[in-house]
Parts: structure tokens; sequence; C-alpha cells
């Protein structure tokens, strides 16, 4: 990823906001040829001081639960654009659209499981973490047989990143004048991302 110096964030803090916003990832390997092979998936997450951990699983037909080996994790965070009339010194400096966004790419080694132990697992702790988002309370049951024999069409994984890159592009290479009223423009929009853009902005500034 390109990564600017301005842009770069070492806070992991700022990733545990990014999985609490958004935990469906986009996961990126090598297939046989080299080519990159993507799945979009959901994945439960979990930081200890500097060490993560991502969890998930593939449906057993997606030919990534074979690949293994060297892994691209991409979490979303919020973006929006910003047009050049946000910008005080728009005439005088020349100024031209961007866009401002979060994002993090979490480079890793993928270990997969397919031991109905862990499997189970792993799907009850994702059904208990993501039913509770939404109000509701399905549980596996591990003493259901169509539950457990559902566990035989999936593919388990855990990544542990060794390199993790977060870039927060917040117009942190523009006066403070501009930056200030870029957030107080993308505030006032009516959309979540450009809301999220601004806060993380105002929290940012001097």
């Amino acid at each position: 990823m390109y990564l600017p110096r301005a842009f770069a964030e070492p806070d992991l803090a700022q990733l545990d906001a990014l999985f609490a916003a958004d935990p469906f990832i986009t996961l990126v390997t090598p297939d046989a040829a080299g080519a990159p092979f993507v799945s979009h998936l959901p994945v439960l997450y979990r930081r200890d001081g500097d060490r993560v951990r991502l969890e998930g699983h593939w449906a057993r037909p997606n030919p990534q639960a074979g690949h293994g080996g060297e892994a691209l994790a991409i979490v979303h965070g919020p973006h929006a654009y910003v047009s050049p009339g946000c910008y005080p010194d728009k005439h005088e400096a020349g100024r031209v659209p961007t866009w401002n966004y979060v994002v993090a790419h979490l480079h890793g080694t993928l270990a997969s499981f397919e031991d109905e132990a862990g499997l189970a697992d792993l799907v009850a702790r994702l059904s208990r973490h993501f039913e509770a988002t939404v109000g509701s309370d399905w549980e596996f049951d591990p003493d259901d047989a169509r539950q457990r024999a559902m566990l035989r069409g999936i593919v388990g994984f855990r990544l542990e990143p060794a390199r993790i890159e977060i870039k927060a592009k917040l117009s942190q290479n523009h006066p403070e004048a501009n930056r200030r009223a870029v957030a107080a423009a993308l505030a006032a929009r009516d959309h979540a991302d450009a809301r999220a853009i601004a806060a993380r902005m105002h929290a940012a500034l001097p």
C-alpha cells in the first residue's frame, strides 16, 4: 500500500475502531499460478497489545480454503469525497478534488483447520458475536446433528499478522484552516461515512 508518512497511523487503537465498525474483510491470497484470489468474509478480531488475531471460515468449495501461506487482509474504514470548494485557500493554492479515508492492511500467514471441535467453537463464537449486534439470540447447538453436519461444509482459518499498516488520510498535508473547513463540511453531510471521517479529523486537530 502506498503510505506517505503523513498518513501512517501507528496507534492500534485505530485498528480496534475499524473492526468495531466493520469486521467484514477482504482477504487476498495468491493462487497456484501466483494470481491474486479474493474472498469477502466476516471475522472475529482480537488484540492483546501488539498481537492481533483474526478468525473466520470459508465455504469448503471456495478455492481459497486450500491456499494457505501468505495472505493480506484488508479492513475497510470510512471514506468521503473532498471538494476543493471546502478549502479557504482554494483559489490561491489551486486546490483539486481528493478523497479522505481510513483503511488497514494486515499481512501474515494463514493457518487453516477442519476439526469438528475447532469449527464448532468458531461458529459458536461467531454467532454469539454477530447475533448480539442485531439484538437476536440464535446459538449454535453442538447437540443438534443437523447443525454439526453443516460444519463439514466449511474450513476455518486464523491469521496473526506479522505486519500491520493503517492509513488514515485526513488532510494532514493541509494547513489547519483547510482541515477544520473540510471536517466541518463533512460533518454537515447526510452520510454516515462522511460524518465518521469528520469525527476522526476533529479528533486529530490540535
